[in-house]
């Protein structure tokens, strides 16, 4: 007999499980004429970042690290890749913000990548900032205690 649309398979019930809580999962990058600008943000905004699992380009991970004693999964710089390998994290569904304070005023030999990342954010609907003023808007409601992330 066929099964209907309705029928539960074998050894499932429709309890529903409770959501898992995870941390927001953050990616911070910053053109090197930018970088001090991100850091400034950051201090700001340490007490969201603290709980949260971050990401970041090489020397922006490791100013973190110095700074604020922030540990960031660590990707290539920018011109080796590290827009591309951020990028494909949000293909997969690995992230929930990124933030790119990037220099629009210099050129830059990687812009098709960092087109790319945006490109992918906008597609999958991800979060992303690339200056201070929507960083702080998009931060700002984070901040809050009530705010969780949830695993579906």
């Amino acid at each position: 007999m066929a099964k209907t649309i309705h029928e539960e398979p074998k050894g499932r019930t429709n309890a529903a499980k409770p959501a898992k809580l995870r941390r927001t999962r953050i990616a911070l990058i910053a053109h090197d004429g930018k970088k001090e600008e991100l850091m400034t943000f950051v201090e700001g905004q340490l007490p969201l970042l603290q709980r949260s699992r971050l990401f970041a380009t090489e020397v922006t991970g490791q100013l973190l690290r110095e700074r604020f004693d922030l540990r960031a999964t660590l990707m290539p710089s920018g011109p080796s890749g590290g827009d591309i390998v951020i990028g494909a994290m949000v293909v997969r569904g690995k992230l929930d913000v990124v933030v790119f304070l990037r220099d629009p005023l210099a050129a830059h030999p990687h812009d098709s990548d960092i087109e790319a990342l945006m490109k992918v954010c906008d597609t999958y609907g991800i979060t992303m900032a690339t200056n201070i003023a929507t960083a702080e808007a998009i931060f700002e409601p984070l901040l809050s205690p009530s705010h969780v992330t949830r695993h579906e």
